[in-house]
């Protein structure tokens, strides 16, 4: 993760005395170097539209590819990869985690930028460098069509192993010398604006306070979600696919839950779920084998038989990497470039209804009515007798309850998405057991079959069901004390 703040200074501008500030025992420097980065965009700007930045560069302390993504302000990360041979070619990694943006598009030279840099850093007496001080001189050229030049001076404050505070620190004293928080997020940013206009995502315009904006805005932040986590999900990193599947459930629940207020969303629904589940399958095999790890860790050893870690642990992991595979193949697909841009499409240009221009506070009617829905699958729950088909009713339940939570998150009722998550969570809580009971009958009859002992798989199943049956017997008594307090928010 590179977190800096960025300033832009005058010509002559002369950096401060930077000793003396809290753990800073010295500074290293000045060292000069001489930085050539060719930037890479597609011919409409898609990267840097977004804030994303693609370069090759020569010289300094690491040449190479460099990928930055925006994770917040001031923080962007990074991804980098040796120098290639090749100026023009984007390597195909670095080229496959931005296809959510580019969707195909190609990738070329978009501008140039030749650095002087000269750089102190701030270190504490154990030799640790805490802050990187880079005093920029850049020339920036526009490749392609009409030539455009400019050359500017910066200062870049880069925390290393130090932290927030000290940041803060060192930018109060540069900007008590003369600087000013840079007007642009990157010096690629800042080149191209000033030589051309940079397209940004299109967003409706609403009604300030209606209905429409507030639906229209929340959307928006989750289609955000699920683009940023996409780089994540393609380098497999932690949570990255559970992220990208919750921002794929929420906006569903939405584009449902709103429906009066933007119509004609099924067909983007019905593929939203499709991500979903192209998701879900390495989500629930990563859930599911971590809970068998766990139970494994709590068992006695002695309780412990036959090559049952390999089956419950390597095996599935084995499974969870040939699905993220099959997510990888989904999201260089057209079906997944189609349904992105029906999503942007649905944020700049949304059917809205008449109800759209209703004041936002109108908004609340829907979320009760999503809660209604909780109480009547809970009753219709109630009325089952066979055991099997409660548990499918009371998994409706979970569905309603899950959708009523999405539904009141989206509206910053928090209270009544905590009631309803734990309606979801102890319901889930019940469904999980279920599912794990079943993996661990075809499990150990996959493992009878190879001749092995199959006891550790009957002493799990019994832990299962018994965490199942507990959180049935649980259920009425989480009803009742949620319902009450629901019917006070409602």
């Amino acid at each position: 993760m590179e977190i800096e703040d960025k300033f832009d200074v005058p010509e002559d501008y002369r950096l401060p005395d930077l000793t003396g500030l809290p753990g800073c025992d010295e500074t290293a420097g000045p060292k000069s170097h001489r930085l050539v980065a060719i930037y890479f965009d597609t011919p409409d700007l898609r990267l840097a539209a977004r804030g994303i930045t693609l370069r090759r560069r020569r010289g300094g302390l690491d040449p190479g590819w460099h990928l930055k993504l925006p994770r917040a302000k001031g923080v962007r990360q990074e991804i980098t990869r040796p120098l290639t041979p090749s100026t023009k070619i984007v390597p195909a990694e670095l080229a496959d985690l931005v296809l959510a943006y580019t969707r195909g598009a190609p990738l070329t030279p978009v501008a140039e930028l030749d650095t002087r840099r000269s750089v102190t850093h701030l270190r504490n007496g154990a030799g640790v460098r805490l802050v990187e001080i880079a005093d920029d001189r850049v020339k920036g050229t526009v490749l392609g069509g009409e030539p455009y030049v400019e050359r500017w001076r910066e200062v870049e404050a880069e925390l290393i192993e130090g932290d927030a505070k000290l940041l803060r620190k060192v930018g109060k004293r540069l900007r008590k010398a003369g600087a000013v928080p840079a007007g642009s997020a990157s010096k690629l940013a800042r080149l191209l604006g000033a030589a051309r206009e940079i397209p940004r995502p299109r967003l409706a315009r609403t009604a300030p306070g209606s209905a429409g904006e507030a639906v229209v805005g929340y959307l928006a932040s989750q289609a955000a979600v699920l683009l940023a986590e996409d780089p994540r999900v393609r380098r497999n990193e932690e949570d990255a696919v559970h992220r990208m599947r919750v921002a794929c459930r929420r906006t569903r629940s939405a584009l449902k839950s709103f429906k009066g207020i933007v119509a004609g969303t099924r067909p983007l629904r019905d593929e939203l779920r499709w991500l979903g589940e192209v998701l879900g399958e390495a989500r629930d095999l990563e859930v599911i084998r971590e809970r068998f790890a766990r139970a494994l860790d709590g068992l006695d050893e002695d309780l412990v038989a036959g090559p049952v870690r390999a089956r419950l642990g390597s095996d599935l992991l084995d499974d969870e990497h040939e699905a993220h595979d099959r997510i990888r193949e989904a999201l260089g697909g057209e079906r997944y470039f189609a349904l992105l841009d029906a999503l942007d499409d649905l944020l700049a240009t949304p059917a809205l209804t008449e109800d759209a221009g209703r004041p936002a506070a109108s908004l609340t009617a829907v979320a009760a009515k999503s809660w209604q829905r909780v109480t009547r699958a809970y009753e219709a729950a109630q009325e089952v007798e066979d055991p099997g088909e409660r548990a499918t009713a009371l998994h409706e339940v979970r569905k309603a309850a899950k959708r009523a939570r999405y539904t009141a998150e989206s509206l910053g009722m928090t209270e009544l998405a905590e009631r309803a998550e734990t309606v979801q969570e102890v319901l889930g809580a019940h469904q999980d057991g279920v599912v794990a009971q079943r993996r661990l009958a075809a499990e150990a009859r996959a493992a009878r079959r190879a001749g092995e002992d199959t006891f550790t798989y009957g002493v799990l199943t019994g832990l299962e069901r018994a965490r199942a049956d507990r959180a049935h017997a649980d259920f009425p008594g989480v009803w009742r004390k949620t319902a009450k307090a629901v019917a006070k928010l409602l």
